[in-house]
């Protein structure tokens, strides 16, 4: 499990998720770009985070990547904000751009399957497509629950196993690959993003969070599954290219308007 989680973190310390769409000369106008550009593309992460919900709360981020979500946690003024991240690229980044916006930032590295703090710690904890990186994601999701107060609220978007980046996947690595029997379990782990990456389905996350008070679960198309943007840093060339010019996305967005990737999960303890 550890040799498991070390790949996660070998990956994620090359290029945290979203640097490529870091621009600009200055280290502020390549953070700001970077959170300009994740804002366009996935414009329901404000909708989904409740960003203003955060005044006076106690706040804890697992998975704090360049830090754009962190900074408008820290915008809101809540009474504590803390955030971890397995690796120490994305820590210095977060803390970078909390500084150059004039806040003072309580980042560090921490494994979200043994976090630092007391039970009860938070009233909201949020986390934005991590947990499924982490070997065992169950345990991860137990840990949310015993850092929540009573009727905190974790708001954690993880994978989804039937979106259209996972038939996508399975069209690239299994049908044309030669192994239409390929699960996709094994195509998320192989294929997406870091080693052992996992996707869930509803039952999955419903079994997950079933400690929880009251669970509601979204899994509406993003970005990435309407194939805008950049898909992923592992994919690349001339198939993807062209997939990406004759996307029938109207017809996605008719016929499978609940198969996206992020699992959009607000829980209750």
């Amino acid at each position: 499990m550890e040799t498991d989680k070390q790949a996660v973190a070998d990956y994620w310390s090359e290029a945290s998720c979203g640097e490529r769409y870091s621009t600009g000369r200055t280290r502020l106008s390549r953070l700001d770009s970077q959170a300009e550009e994740r804002y366009r593309l996935e414009p329901y992460i404000r909708d989904f985070a409740d960003f203003p919900a955060a005044s006076g709360k106690r706040v804890h981020e697992i998975g704090v990547g360049m830090g754009a979500d962190h900074l408008e946690f820290a915008k809101a003024q809540p009474a504590l904000l803390i955030g971890i991240d397995l690796t120490e690229r994305a820590v210095e980044f977060t803390k970078d751009r909390l500084k150059l916006h004039g806040f003072v930032p309580a980042v560090q590295v921490a494994d979200a399957e043994e976090l630092p703090f007391r039970d009860e710690s938070f009233d909201i904890v949020y986390s934005y497509g991590v947990l499924h990186h982490s070997p065992d994601t169950p345990r991860a999701i137990r840990e949310v629950y015993r850092v929540l107060a009573p009727g905190g609220i974790g708001r954690i978007m993880i994978y989804h196993r039937y979106s259209m980046v996972g038939y996508l996947l399975w069209l690239r690595y299994g049908l044309l690959a030669g192994a239409p029997s390929r699960p996709l379990r094994e195509i998320y782990s192989r294929y997406l993003e870091s080693p052992g990456t996992q996707a869930f389905t509803k039952e999955e996350a419903l079994e997950m969070f079933r400690h929880f008070r009251t669970v509601s679960i979204s899994t509406p198309l993003g970005f990435d599954d309407l194939l805008q943007g950049e898909v992923g840093q592992r994919h690349r060339g001339l198939l993807l290219s062209l997939t990406k010019r004759l996307y029938p996305r109207w017809l996605i967005k008719k016929v499978f308007p609940d198969h996206g990737l992020g699992m959009m999960i607000r829980a209750e303890k």
